[in-house]
């Protein structure tokens, strides 16, 4: 299966819900920065961001924790309050890219790259890189100053902020932390798996699904056993959704998923897969993989002949039994949990959307 979240019962209408929210926002933006004579580029970027594509799939699954929860409909705060939640995603993605010198995201340059293109005219290569890097910063910062006006304009009752509050602020930290493990690995991959998978945990796993999930929840008024059994859904879920995002990674079609197929290997990204191929490589295998993972100008033949000892080793069939035993995890906690029977079965359908797709 290799569905998109879009194709989930309900989601296409959250997704236009939070679009629209998120233009709306920006489109105010914009105009108060057009009255105090600000830049226009910085709004029509994050705009252009928001606009290219994207899963939303973090908006999604706030409004599943609240059905999950036992929410009735789709209420405007709390889709206002799940915008937050991509506008914050959106913060991460354009720090993310500036750290992995990233040229591509979602099929269009990254805000780094087009802010260097931007302001081009009149400066060295060097100094244009060093603006757009810079900008793109900023920009990401705004994005997360923005996440969090968002959240409080979207018309929570004070109970809600005061239970959503403690999860927002473990989200933020827990994500940067995850970034901090992940940028620090990079470059000085080892065979360490569980190392691997304490990044995964907290640059993906958390953020991505648990913390979304239990946002929602809380906005519902959930007792602490639908956060327990949300946390449990959730975790093996992010997991899983990370590990097919590594495979993704590597193996992908760029066309496809967005994103250059060189990336990670350039960066020597310390992945469960590339932590697999070092365990299970043989005294030769090992050599030709530390000269390959972490070449800045590895080219397609060098990413072939990684892909092909990821395949030889039997390290990407280790991957996807992976991702099968988890979701099967997943799947067992929602045979049990005290949600309603439609907000399970829409659990259960994203947990195959977000672990079985081709981008």
């Amino acid at each position: 299966m290799t569905a998109g979240v879009a194709e989930l019962p309900g989601a296409p209408a959250v997704r236009r819900r939070v679009t629209v929210v998120l233009d709306g926002f920006l489109e105010h933006k914009a105009g108060t920065a057009a009255k105090l004579r600000m830049p226009t580029e910085v709004t029509e970027c994050l705009r252009d961001f928001l606009a290219a594509g994207g899963k939303r799939l973090r908006p999604l699954l706030c409004v599943s924790g609240w059905q999950a929860a036992g929410g009735h409909g789709t209420p405007e705060a709390l889709i206002k309050a799940a915008a937050s939640l991509e506008m914050f995603h959106a913060f991460c993605l354009i720090h993310d890219d500036v750290m992995d010198n990233s040229a591509r995201r979602r099929g269009a340059p990254t805000v780094h790259r087009r802010l260097a293109r931007h302001h081009a005219h009149g400066r060295t290569a060097t100094a244009a890189r060093r603006v757009g890097v810079s900008g793109a910063i900023l920009v990401g910062d705004l994005a997360l100053a923005w996440s969090d006006e968002l959240l409080h304009a979207a018309g929570l009752t004070p109970c809600q902020l005061d239970a959503v509050r403690p999860l927002i602020n473990d989200m933020r930290s827990e994500v940067m932390y995850g970034q901090y493990l992940d940028v620090t690995a990079a470059g000085r991959p080892t065979a360490d798996v569980e190392q691997a998978l304490r990044i995964v945990r907290y640059k993906t796993a958390k953020y991505t699904v648990e913390h979304p999930l239990r946002i929602g929840a809380a906005l519902a008024g959930a007792p602490l056993a639908v956060h327990e059994a949300l946390s449990a859904y959730a975790l093996p879920v992010g997991e899983a959704f990370q590990l097919r995002d590594d495979l993704l990674g590597v193996f992908g079609t760029p066309e496809v998923t967005g994103k250059p197929s060189l990336d990670d290997l350039r960066e020597g990204k310390h992945t469960v897969l590339i932590a697999l191929v070092l365990q299970r490589a043989d005294a030769h295998q090992r050599s030709v993989l530390h000269t390959l993972l972490g070449a800045p100008r590895l080219d397609e033949a060098g990413g072939d002949r990684i892909r092909e000892l990821l395949t030889a080793t039997g390290a990407r069939d280790v991957v996807e039994d992976m991702i099968g035993t988890l979701r099967a995890q997943a799947l067992r906690v929602l045979e049990t949990a005290p949600f309603p029977p439609h907000a399970a079965a829409h659990l259960r359908q994203l947990a195959d959307a977000a672990t079985a797709r081709a981008s």
